[in-house]
């Protein structure tokens, strides 16, 4: 038999498909704490380093020789074992534990340099001789003569090393190998570590090897026995196991002969190219199906974070919306006149300076002129109903601030931290400089209407004279009462409806009082939206996924199981 490396179509849409999928994993982001999440986010930096170190160096590089990651827990011998087959003490070995803290990796002078230029494990620098202040992400790479060709072995930390930083990068090593060689005592093999590792090999597919070491000759019988009975109910009992006896070790290496069996196991892999074919597409293809649980799972954490980052935003929504009811019922219901501008309107009107503004034209008056006889109670009016108005509207705005934080806060984890956000709990320093000129505008926007739409186009206009001004800010007395009591008992023996009716005309009121309403809702709105942003900031600062996050992560797995 002859190993053949991939099609160059089938490498390649591989490849494709990989790319995709592994852009789409990248750009995810879980930025809300809500259960899973951590989980998530950990299964999404193993993905990402089985796609770069492993996946995807292994379908462009079919026939590049087996890696055999060397796994167990802390003190099973790992590097004692590799030590022994590479004839070389090329792994620390010791009492202290840990003792591995940076992976090693032992080849065939002939594979050297498959591993030194990447490619597998690309990711990892290389270096020549273990040290003990290497960084993060190092690989001590060896060769001997005494591994046969076509076959590495991978020595990792421990999997329940007490340094958690060893654990991650044994559990990545494992990630990235064709071939698993598990490795336990006699004393710890029904440990639960073991076991957790066993059934994560299950789960991936990978190929699979056991070793049980340091088995006393007297009791060899029993604790294999008991051991491969443990293995059989597990549903591993076709695998292949290997059994050393407790013996002294010399220099960091075991007596030669207790590891024939598993060297001869090695050479047989080397020698046998179809052999080797298969267990490494074993391995790749366990490591593909596992992306058909473990990507949907990715998705589904992405969908649970839209969907609580849609309650957090229907919170703030709720809360302006809230709002703006509180401010139209108070614009509606006569509250505004009372106080302030109930007595500058009194003063207005009670003093004639409104009966002057409306009257009957005579020839050689001039239409306004009454206006400019009272400017100083027009403007304290005017003043009065903006800054009625006005205050209004930042109550309201302050109380939505209050409840969108308090919704928060009642979504515990991710909606307490959001809540914190300093500033959201009351309103923003601008609102009052922006509310000022929201409700100038306004007034100016009902003048507009009443001279465009008003008393200029009735028949009445050609008998009466009037200030336009003055009649704008009359027309906005009367719409923030609507005919409630307070706005009828404030217009008694001033200026009756039935003269409002007759300059205006009842449906040219109706009309210019609608546009007014809805002008003033608009603007309230666009205020809103402003003070709603820095809701929307700081979600969008906690990085929560878009909708289509999901969605392109199915359609990138979908894709890569057509391309195979």
């Amino acid at each position: 038999m002859r190993e053949v490396a991939l099609p160059d179509a089938v490498s390649e849409a591989l490849t494709n498909a990989l790319t995709i999928l592994r852009r789409s994993v990248t750009d995810l982001s879980f930025g809300l704490d809500l259960p899973g999440a951590e989980e998530a986010r950990r299964t999404q930096s193993e993905i990402l380093a089985q796609l770069d170190d492993y996946v995807i160096p292994r379908v462009h590089m079919s026939t590049a020789p087996a890696l055999v990651v060397v796994a167990g827990s802390t003190g099973a011998g790992k590097s004692t074992l590799l030590n022994t087959l590479a004839n070389a003490k090329v792994s620390a070995t010791g009492v202290r534990r840990p003792t591995t803290g940076t992976p090693v990796l032992a080849c065939h002078p002939d594979d050297h340099e498959w591993f030194a230029e990447g490619g597998l494990l690309g990711s990892l620098r290389r270096q020549e001789t273990p040290d003990p202040k290497a960084a993060p992400g190092s690989l001590v790479l060896v060769s001997t003569e005494r591994l046969p060709p076509g076959v590495a072995l991978l020595d990792t930390p421990d999997i329940d090393s007490v340094v958690e930083e060893h654990h991650e990068i044994a559990h990545r090593m494992l990630d990235t190998a064709d071939l698993w060689i598990f490795v336990t005592t006699a004393a710890r093999y029904a440990d639960a570590p073991a076991w957790r590792l066993l059934r994560l090999a299950k789960e991936r597919g990978a190929r699979l090897a056991i070793v049980l070491s340091r088995v006393p000759p007297k009791s060899r019988e029993v604790v294999t026995k008991h051991f491969f009975r443990m293995l059989t109910e597990y549903g591993l009992g076709e695998v292949d196991r290997f059994v050393i006896n407790e013996s002294k070790v010399t220099d960091g290496m075991l007596p030669d002969h207790e590891v024939t069996e598993l060297r001869l196991w090695l050479t047989e892999l080397s020698v046998d190219d179809q052999r080797r074919a298969q267990a490494v597409q074993a391995t790749l293809s366990g490591v593909l199906d596992s992306f058909r649980t473990r990507i949907p799972a990715l998705a589904r954490q992405l969908e649970t974070q839209v969907v609580f980052r849609s309650d957090l935003r229907g919170d703030v929504d709720a809360a302006y919306a809230g709002a703006m009811a509180e401010i139209e019922e108070a614009t509606r219901n006569g509250s505004l006149l009372r106080g302030e501008m109930l007595a500058r309107w009194q003063d207005f009107a009670g003093s004639g300076d409104l009966m002057r503004t409306l009257h009957l034209r005579k020839p050689g008056r001039f239409a306004g002129k009454a206006s400019h006889q009272a400017p100083e109670r027009l403007s304290a009016l005017k003043s009065a109903l903006r800054a009625g108005v006005e205050s209004v509207i930042i109550s309201a705005a302050q109380r939505a601030a209050e409840e969108a934080v308090s919704r928060w806060l009642h979504r515990p984890g991710a909606g307490e931290t959001l809540a914190a956000t300093p500033g959201l709990g009351h309103a923003s320093d601008e609102l009052l400089r922006r509310t000022g000129r929201t409700v100038a505008a306004w007034q100016e926007h009902i003048i507009e209407l009443i001279r465009t739409e008003g008393v200029t186009k009735r028949a009445v206009a050609r008998l009466v004279s009037f200030d336009v001004e003055s009649l704008s800010l009359i027309f906005a007395v009367g719409l923030l009462g609507d005919g409630s009591a307070e706005a009828e008992s404030a217009f008694t023996g001033a200026l009756p409806q039935r003269l409002v009716h007759a300059l205006l005309g009842a449906e040219s009121l109706r009309n210019i009082g609608a546009k007014a309403r809805s002008d003033l809702r608009a603007r309230i709105g666009m205020l809103f939206d402003d003070e709603m942003s820095r809701y929307v900031q700081a979600l969008d600062g906690a990085g929560i996924p878009d909708e289509s996050a999901a969605t392109r992560l199915h359609q990138a797995t979908y894709n890569l199981e057509v391309a195979r």
